[in-house]
């Protein structure tokens, strides 16, 4: 008869739904990079160490190693954006303490906006002189 082992670990950490891809892509839809960052060119990586509760909300954000410019700032907002799987311990209440790393890389030039004019061909009537129109759409990708 086989002897039933305890976890390793009393309390286990809730993970994030669909893993670290899920995060990165979190993190990569919803990160701006600053203004002032994007004006000095500055590049680097935003250490957040933070707190989330049982029902997987992070509560506390704190900045291990930053780089200014707004990093910071934009680093711990879209943290607080991350939702984790809820848990359940003995009807106790836990507050979870995990770290991450945020990378601002600047935007390749032909990345950050394309822009396109275009004139598109208008027929004139024999009375009325044809107006020239010119139309120009910004893209901005990410």
């Amino acid at each position: 008869m086989k002897k039933h082992r305890k976890p390793e670990q009393f309390i286990q950490q809730p993970g994030y739904p669909g893993g670290q891809e899920a995060i990165k892509k979190v993190v990569r839809d919803n990160l701006r990079y600053p203004k002032e960052a994007l004006e000095a060119k500055v590049e680097g990586t935003v250490k957040v160490d933070f707190d989330y509760d049982e029902s997987g909300r992070v509560i506390k954000t704190r900045v291990k190693q930053g780089l200014g410019y707004g990093c910071d700032e934009e680093a711990q907002r879209v943290v607080k954006l991350l939702r984790f799987n809820k848990s359940h311990h003995r009807g106790k209440r836990v507050t979870f303490h995990t770290s991450i790393n945020i990378h601002f890389r600047l935007p390749k030039a032909s990345q950050r906006q394309t822009t396109y004019q275009f004139k598109p061909t208008a027929k004139a009537d024999d009375n009325e002189q044809a107006k020239p129109a010119t139309y120009t759409y910004t893209i901005k990708r990410s």
